[in-house]
């Protein structure tokens, strides 16, 4: 499935994924067998851990903990954890055109926590939280191109954004509707606790 991320959206008929509606191997031969109730949940987590920009063991941290817990509405605790890293609300704000990127930059120290430098992309942020540049990364051309491409974003309800300062403010929680990720979160619990 294609998640849209930076780089693939190729429309061309040379996309590997619009290529071919078949699968490989002499024609006539071609059987695809069903899919396995494993495959099925193995692609619903690589599909929550690519959208995220995660590595397996930073993804299986956060099941893992959320288990432990059984507590209910548990989807909708684990899209809170994975919304409220700090590399992630810098791509929900606008900062960066993607998480890679915004994982790049967080990890490089352009950004300010409630006036503090943060450069740890899973800092988790909570309520009252205030994300701003560095002064001393103001002068870089990522930070010249921002300033035109800021006011057009739509951030979410949990975010606030003041294009001005080029500053933005966790104000709520993250819901599972509006975060919309491309994975069935229930079977990714599944998947772990196996």
């Amino acid at each position: 499935m294609k998640l849209f991320l930076k780089g693939e959206k190729c429309l061309s008929p040379k996309c590997p994924m619009l290529k071919r509606p078949y699968p490989p191997g002499q024609k006539g031969k071609r059987r695809p067998s069903p899919p396995s109730e494993y495959s099925f949940l193995l692609k619903e987590k690589q599909k929550l851990k690519r959208w995220y920009n995660l590595r397996e063991r930073q993804l299986k941290k956060y099941v893992k903990e959320i288990l432990e817990r059984k507590k209910e509405n548990m989807p909708e605790q684990l899209i809170e954890k994975l919304e409220n890293r700090l590399d992630n609300t810098v791509f929900r704000l606008g900062f960066a055109t993607s998480r890679k990127q915004a994982r790049q930059l967080v990890s490089h120290g352009f950004f300010l926590v409630n006036g503090e430098p943060v450069n740890f992309p899973a800092y988790e942020l909570k309520v009252g939280d205030v994300i701003s540049f560095r002064p001393s990364k103001q002068k870089t051309e990522i930070f010249s191109k921002l300033k035109l491409t800021i006011k057009k974003q739509r951030t979410p309800s949990w975010l606030q954004l003041d294009p001005e300062k080029l500053e933005g403010k966790v104000i709520g929680k993250p819901n599972l509707a509006e975060a919309a990720p491309p994975a069935d979160i229930p079977s990714i619990f599944e998947f772990y606790s196996k």
